[in-house]
């Protein structure tokens, strides 16, 4: 998200930017940026890297379905995120774009439609560490930077595809289709938006977005099964033909995530990955549509610009 926003500021001809990162790209600092190499975990860096700017982009953070992360990602979400506002309210930073996730709105037993106006499904997102943290995380941005003067938004993306996932923290689902490691197909259904629609809708946002308002950014809402058999088509690469319920699904993962964590060895499959993926993550972008002029772009054209990248990048002969 962070490298995308660069690219589309750079090409709109914007360059009064600042960047901060634990490692910044170079073609990043060739293009002119100033680089602030640093950890929003740490005041003096964050201290120095907010110096005399009036608009922070908080995309930091740390993506994993593995509850054991869940420390390292409240010290990042939470930790960061408390250092961060303390920072920009005394260096009197007048906005904030939090990037959040789709998963503290919108997931459900049932493939229900949701928007920004239905409460927090706290009893569902809490079973999961990373939603956990992001769930805190907007609150703990809403409890530090706030008042007179100020202006908190955030943003809540859907998976994030197409290309330029050098870490492949949302692409790694196509990924594992296209190498022929997932198993079955999840009986749930998911939301996906292009990285470039909404890179666009967040600097959108500096502009037309409402002090604490949040956003949902989402291209399409899929069954897995719909979304396999697009990828299919697109890549050549066989589905997963076994379905099963959810409740054997759930079970079946837990089974045997015990049995290869008890002779020491990884798991093929992630029990809260399976869990994960028996559950709807349906919402309207119409709010982003209306305030933001967010503009997704045809589903099929992000899915096969996802393919390409991760055969080109990720693909080669001998990685299986």
């Amino acid at each position: 998200m962070g490298s995308e926003m660069v690219r589309q500021f750079l090409d709109a001809g914007e360059k009064d930017l600042r960047v901060m990162a634990s490692n910044v790209p170079e073609w990043i600092k060739d293009a002119g940026i100033e680089a602030a190499e640093g950890s929003v975990n740490d005041k003096n860096d964050v201290g120095e890297a907010i110096k005399n700017v009036s608009a922070i982009f908080h995309l930091a953070g740390k993506v994993s379905r593995n509850n054991k992360d869940a420390a390292a990602m409240n010290k990042i979400h939470l930790e960061g995120t408390r250092i961060l506002c303390a920072a920009a309210t005394e260096a009197k930073v007048q906005t904030m774009i939090l990037a959040s996730s789709s998963g503290t709105i919108a997931v459900s037993e049932t493939d229900e439609i949701v928007d920004e106006t239905f409460p927090p499904p706290v009893d569902v997102l809490t079973k999961w560490a990373y939603y956990t943290s992001k769930y805190y995380q907007e609150r703990t941005a809403a409890e530090n930077f706030s008042g007179k003067g100020k202006k908190l938004i955030t943003m809540n993306p859907s998976l994030l595809l197409g290309p330029g996932d050098e870490r492949l923290s949302s692409t790694k689902l196509v990924l594992d289709l296209l190498a022929k490691k997932i198993p079955y197909t999840p009986s749930g259904g998911l939301n996906f938006v292009d990285v470039r629609d909404a890179a666009a809708a967040f600097i959108s946002a500096l502009e037309n977005g409402v002090d604490g308002e949040k956003y949902l950014l989402g291209a399409a809402n899929m069954t897995f099964a719909d979304l396999f058999g697009r990828l299919e088509r697109l890549s050549g690469v066989p589905a997963p033909m076994l379905k099963m319920p959810k409740r054997f699904a759930t079970a079946g993962a837990g089974v045997i995530e015990s049995v290869f964590k008890h002779f020491g060895k990884a798991s093929p499959v992630a029990a809260s990955e399976v869990e994960q993926a028996e559950y709807f993550w349906y919402f309207s972008s119409d709010k982003a549509k209306e305030e933001l002029d967010f503009l997704p772009r045809d589903p099929q054209e992000t899915l096969n610009d996802t393919i390409g990248y991760l055969r080109e990048n990720f693909l080669g002969e001998g990685v299986f």
